[in-house]
């Protein structure tokens, strides 16, 4: 084996203790590309690291991708603002820089079933893993039932502090069901837990003005609200069902030709 040889070797050996595997894999390539361009060792050094900072960028985003327990994978570009003229297409796209996270900011979601609410909070949580941040989807339903089990098994404090972790917590179709006061009481200890230390994104289908609708003891409606609305963002959205517009369309299409409405 000659030096050259020898060197290589121990170069995939010491790649390899490093837990470097990308760059391992790539060294190959790299090295005859430094040689017919006449790289230079830092130039050679600087691409063949890059190949494995994006590999483990890749890694970390495919991995904050699966905590976030998204049901869609939908971005801002998925959402049709010219279909939905009452939303500030400005504004959505200044939250996708995810500005708000510097001071805990949230945003709540308010319009009737259909509007693209879920689709936008779901885009903005993609943005927020985008830019490095961990984020979680739950439905207002799921998470009190996921308490209510908690409290149960005597994991509460466990289950207080998972919720408590990611940058920014989505809570999706808040007041679709009432909620009995006990849930009531672990979505307050949810929300007042992350209060200035964490972001939420919250869908409803009713104003705040109607909470008390959705919970049995108004009291903790206020205290909720007076914590989400401190730092917020309210995007309010009105017009008709995507859903709806999209069977409908779909329903054109199928038409016969010469059918007239």
């Amino acid at each position: 084996m000659s030096r050259d040889d020898s060197i290589y070797q121990q170069l995939r050996s010491h790649l390899a203790y490093l837990n470097l595997g990308a760059a391992a894999e790539a060294l190959p390539n790299q090295l005859d590309r430094a040689r017919a361009n006449k790289t230079g060792h830092t130039e050679f050094l600087e691409a063949l690291l890059r190949i494995e900072v994006d590999a483990t960028e890749a890694r970390r985003w495919e991995g904050r991708m699966r905590f976030a327990n998204f049901p869609a994978p939908w971005t801002i570009d998925d959402f049709d603002f010219t279909a939905q003229p009452s939303v500030d297409e400005a504004l959505i796209r200044e939250l996708a820089t995810c500005s708000y996270l510097a001071d805990a900011t949230n945003v709540l979601f308010i319009g009737p079933p259909g509007v693209g609410k879920t689709m936008l909070a779901i885009a903005l949580g993609h943005a927020a893993i985008d830019t490095g941040h961990r984020v979680y989807y739950t439905t207002a339903a799921d998470l009190a039932a996921r308490c209510r089990k908690a409290a149960l098994e005597g994991r509460w404090e466990p289950t207080m502090r998972f919720f408590n972790g990611p940058s920014v917590l989505i809570v999706d179709e808040l007041g679709y069901l009432p909620m009995p006061a006990e849930d009531a009481a672990a979505l307050f200890q949810v929300i007042s837990r992350r209060y200035l230390k964490g972001s939420i994104i919250l869908t409803t289908n009713l104003g705040v003005a109607s909470w008390g609708d959705i919970f049995t003891d108004t009291t903790i409606a206020a205290a909720m609200l007076d914590r989400l609305l401190h730092k917020s963002v309210v995007v309010s959205i009105d017009g008709d069902s995507y859903r709806l517009r999209s069977h409908q369309a779909q329903a054109r299409k199928r038409r016969p030709k010469g059918d007239s409405d």
